[in-house]
C-alpha cells in the first residue's frame, strides 16, 4: 500500500514517545508540594491535594471527546491542540495568586489539554501496530510514565533558582513545544492497512473478540463495567502512592525521627525532602519500565493471565506498604506500585481494542480511561483524608535570602497511612476475581 511506502509506523512510537513523555509530567505534582505549600502556608493538606485529584479527572473526561473527535478527523490536529491547551494552563497556573486560580489553570485547563493530547497516539499506535498490541500500547504510554523521571530533576533545579510559581511557567512553555512537534507524526494507516507477514490470529475473527462497537455499544454488556471496575481499583492504588510519595516518606521518616528529636534540623529535613523526590523518579522509572514489560508479557501470556499477576502483586504490597518504614523498603515498595501501575496503563488499552475493535478505539478507550479519571480523584483524596495524624512535629527551615535558620510557621503533620492503603489493597485482590469473569462480549 502506498501509506506503508511513505509512512515507516515506528515514526508513530517516536511521536508518541515525544508527546507523552510532555503530558506525563503532571506526575511531578508532588515534588511542588513543599514549595507550594511555603508560597500559600494557608491551604491544608486537603487543599494541596485538590489540584492533583481535578487534573486526573479532567485528563480522564477529556479523553471520550478527544477520542471521538480524533476518530473522525485524524491525531494530528487534536495533539497539537492539547498541547496548546496544556502550555496556556500551565502558564495561568504559574500567575495564581490563589487556589481556585491554581486549580482552573493546572487542573482543569491543563487537564483538558493532557486528555485531549494522551488519547492519540495510543488510538493511532494500536491502529499501527495490530501484531505487536500489548508491547506497543506499552511503548506508546510509556513516555506517560517516564516524563516524572525526565522532568523531576528539572523542575528541583528550577524551583530552587526560581520558585515554584515561575516553573510552571517554563514547563508549560517546553511542554507546549514538545507536545505540538510530536504532533506531526501523528498519522493514522491506510485503511485495511495490515503489516507484512502477519495476518489476525483466529480468535479475532470470531462472533466476539474483534467486533468494532461504537461507545455506545460497548457501555451495554456487563465486560465493559467488569474491567471498568478493575481498572478503576488498579488506578486507585498506583495514584493513591504516585501522588503522595513525598509526603507519605516524610510522614514515616520524620515519625521515626521522634523517637530521639524534638525538632526535625533543617538539613535533616531537606535531606528527608530529597529523598522524597528521589522516590519520584524511582517510581517514575519502574512506572515506565512496567508499561513496556507488562504489555510485552501480555502478548505472550495473555491479557488475563498477566492482569491476574499484576493486581495480585499490587495489592499484597499496598497492603504491606505503611510497614515498609526504611528507605530501602519503601523504595522497593513503592517502586512495585509503580511497576504495575504501568502495567495498568499499558493493557487496558490493548484490552479494550481486542474485546471491542479498533475502528472506534480512540472514543472506546476514552470511555474506559474514565476508570483512570475516578481513581485518581479517589485515590489521592483518599490517602490524606483517611491519614491518622500522630503527631504534628515542629521543623526547622532556611530563610533563602538572610540563609538564617528559623522553625517553620505550621509544624509538619506526620501520619499513619494504614487505612487508605488496606483499602486499596483490597480493591486490587477483589479485582482479581472480576478479571477471571470477564470474557470477551459476543456481538
Amino acid at each position: 500500500m502506498a501509506g506503508e511506502k511513505t509512512m515507516n509506523r515506528w515514526l508513530v512510537v517516536l511521536g508518541a514517545l515525544l508527546i507523552q513523555v510532555s503530558l506525563g509530567a503532571v506526575y511531578i505534582y508532588s515534588v511542588f508540594k513543599p514549595g507550594l505549600k511555603d508560597s500559600f502556608p494557608a491551604w491544608s493538606a486537603t487543599d494541596l491535594a485538590l489540584p492533583a485529584q481535578i487534573i486526573l479527572a479532567f485528563f480522564a473526561l477529556s479523553t471520550i471527546v478527544a477520542g471521538r473527535i480524533q476518530d473522525k478527523i485524524g491525531p494530528r490536529l487534536v495533539a497539537s491542540v492539547g498541547g496548546v491547551l496544556l502550555g496556556i494552563g500551565l502558564i495561568i497556573a504559574s500567575q495564581a495568586s490563589d487556589l481556585l486560580t491554581f486549580t482552573l489553570g493546572f487542573s482543569v485547563l491543563g487537564g483538558i489539554g493532557i486528555g485531549t493530547a494522551y488519547v492519540c497516539p495510543i488510538a493511532t499506535c494500536v491502529k499501527w501496530f495490530p501484531d505487536k498490541r500489548g508491547l506497543i500500547t506499552g511503548l506508546a504510554v510509556a513516555g506517560f510514565g517516564a516524563g516524572a523521571l525526565v522532568f523531576t530533576p528539572v523542575a528541583q533545579k528550577l524551583i530552587a533558582s526560581q520558585g515554584p510559581m515561575p516553573t510552571f511557567m517554563y514547563l508549560g512553555i517546553i511542554f507546549l513545544i514538545a507536545v505540538i512537534l510530536g504532533a506531526q507524526l501523528m498519522i493514522n494507516p491506510p485503511a485495511g492497512f495490515k503489516p507484512a507477514g502477519w495476518n489476525p490470529p483466529a480468535a479475532a475473527a470470531g462472533a466476539g473478540a474483534g467486533a468494532d462497537y461504537t461507545w455506545q455499544e460497548m457501555i451495554k454488556p456487563p465486560q465493559f463495567w467488569l474491567l471498568w471496575l478493575t481498572y478503576f481499583a488498579g488506578c486507585t492504588a498506583g495514584l493513591m502512592v504516585i501522588m503522595n510519595v513525598t509526603n507519605i516518606w516524610q510522614s514515616l521518616s520524620i515519625l521515626d525521627l521522634t523517637k530521639t528529636l524534638q525538632t526535625i534540623p533543617a538539613d535533616t529535613f531537606k535531606g528527608i525532602a530529597s529523598k522524597g523526590a528521589a522516590a519520584v523518579m524511582i517510581v517514575a522509572i519502574l512506572n515506565a519500565l512496567g508499561r513496556i514489560a507488562w504489555g510485552k508479557v501480555s502478548d505472550n501470556l495473555g491479557r488475563k493471565i498477566t492482569l491476574i499477576a499484576v493486581f495480585a502483586i499490587s495489592g499484597v504490597i499496598m497492603l504491606l506498604l505503611n510497614n515498609l518504614g526504611t528507605y530501602s523498603l519503601f523504595l522497593v515498595g513503592v517502586a512495585v506500585v509503580g511497576f504495575c501501575f504501568g502495567g495498568f496503563l499499558a493493557l487496558y488499552p490493548a484490552v479494550t481494542a481486542e474485546y471491542f475493535g479498533t475502528k472506534n478505539v480512540g472514543a472506546n478507550y476514552g470511555w474506559m480511561f474514565t476508570a483512570y479519571g475516578a481513581g485518581g480523584l479517589f485515590g489521592p483524596w483518599l490517602a490524606p483524608k483517611l491519614m491518622e495524624v500522630v503527631k504534628k512535629v515542629p521543623y526547622e527551615v532556611i530563610d533563602k535570602a538572610t540563609g538564617a535558620v528559623t522553625l517553620a510557621k505550621e509544624p509538619f503533620a506526620a501520619g499513619n497511612f494504614m487505612q487508605p492503603f488496606i483499602i486499596s489493597g483490597v480493591m486490587c485482590l477483589v479485582a482479581i476475581a472480576l478479571v477471571a469473569m470477564v470474557k470477551p462480549p459476543a456481538k
